[in-house]
């Protein structure tokens, strides 16, 4: 299998990369999506004038319900975990803070016994988006009850570690079923595109990965597999004491993610608030990002001691923690009538099947707790 890639325009990372491959061959497409989303100097989330807001929006984004849920979510998480000082949130991927800031000022005026015990750790890759984050969350970093980071803490005694829409935006490898054997999609570059091409598995972990879940994809089927995720959740487990794991994000478990529905995978480019297959067009530029694999997350999870709390829809979580409080949290004092019907319009978007209440799932992991009880997992 050989293609060519569709139309894309040349921007300082496409040079750099088409000098990579044309020094050492084909790279996978995970090296590719890395350089893409995390170079330092003109990676997508990493160069200084990126604006992802421009191409896609969040659950943050919609209304500050969804953190103010959260934070309802995480206090009691600090009640199972028997109230301890500090409690560590991290939240990894924190982005400008827009969450980290909602949730915190809203600890602050409701949750002031939970927001005592609180230490916030935004962990960010990006310093520019490490330096939003501090406009928006300086009254938390001066009092000492938030801090910004470029990696996760080395431990977390007890905690929370936080990923909201964190995995999706990890580098994938692409896979394809030829003549019953499973190939690896490379990119490449003909002297004037970049194009792609099939070859051996870059690493025995691939079929590994497959062959744990008990996935076995059709002749002709192209595939995702997210290497970088299982060691990422590996790798936070081990550093996390006592505590959880909460996974916001959009994906399916491996069964439905392989199925006959998702036989060209499911990576898409988003630019513009626009979705295509065009994804070698700007690199550096536009978004990449494939469902998460929750099947695979579990586990991986399991390697460093997570055990799975509960897997739900956002609309169900949101809907218990909501209905817990009487959605008194939808509301501001002194709101009008039409601010009130706004936030209520704002709510459908994150809990509607048509919006984002069905797309995302929410997985809880812990460590060191027994049985712990979630009002976001409970049944209505």
């Amino acid at each position: 299998m050989a293609a060519g890639a569709r139309a894309w325009f040349a921007t300082p990372l496409a040079e750099l990369l088409a000098a990579r491959i044309r020094e050492r061959g084909p790279i996978s497409f995970a090296e590719y999506m890395e350089a893409c989303l995390y170079h330092p100097e003109h990676g997508y989330y990493t160069r200084p004038q990126s604006q992802p807001a421009a191409d896609y929006y969040t659950s943050p984004d919609v209304h500050p319900i969804f953190a103010r849920l959260i934070a309802r979510q995480l206090a009691e998480m600090w009640e199972c975990c028997g109230q301890p000082e500090p409690f560590l949130v991290v939240e990894a991927g924190a982005g400008a803070g827009r969450l980290a800031a909602d949730l915190l000022d809203f600890a602050a005026h409701t949750l002031p016994a939970f927001y005592a015990a609180l230490h916030y750790s935004a962990v960010e890759i990006s310093a520019a988006r490490r330096e939003a984050a501090s406009r928006r969350l300086g009254r938390h970093l001066a009092t000492g009850r938030a801090a910004l980071a470029a990696t996760l803490p080395e431990q977390i005694p007890a905690g929370c570690i936080l990923a909201n829409e964190l995995f999706d935006a990890m580098p994938v490898h692409r896979l394809v079923v030829e003549r019953g054997e499973l190939r690896e999609i490379y990119g490449g570059w003909d002297g004037a595109r970049f194009i792609e091409q099939t070859g051996p598995l870059s690493t025995p972990e691939l079929r590994e990965y497959f062959a744990m879940q008990n996935i076995a994809l059709r002749e002709g089927q192209q595939a995702e597999a997210n290497l970088a995720a299982c060691r990422w959740i590996e790798d936070a487990g081990r550093r996390l004491g006592c505590g959880f794991l909460l996974t916001i994000d959009y994906g399916h478990p491996a069964a439905e993610l392989y199925d006959e529905r998702h036989l060209r995978g499911t990576l898409l480019a988003y630019r513009r608030h626009r979705a295509t297959e065009d994804f070698y067009a700007a690199p550096g530029e536009q978004d990449l990002t494939a469902h998460v694999n929750f099947t695979a997350l579990e586990q991986c999870g399991r390697r460093a001691g997570l055990e799975t709390t509960g897997f739900v829809s956002q609309a169900r979580f949101l809907l218990a923690l909501g209905r817990a409080h009487g959605f008194a949290d939808l509301y501001e004092p002194g709101q009008t009538e039409l601010d009130q019907l706004r936030a209520r319009l704002q709510l459908k978007t994150l809990i509607f099947p048509e919006g984002m209440g069905e797309t995302f799932r929410v997985l809880i992991q812990h460590k060191g707790i027994a049985r712990p009880a979630l009002t976001g997992l409970a049944l209505f």
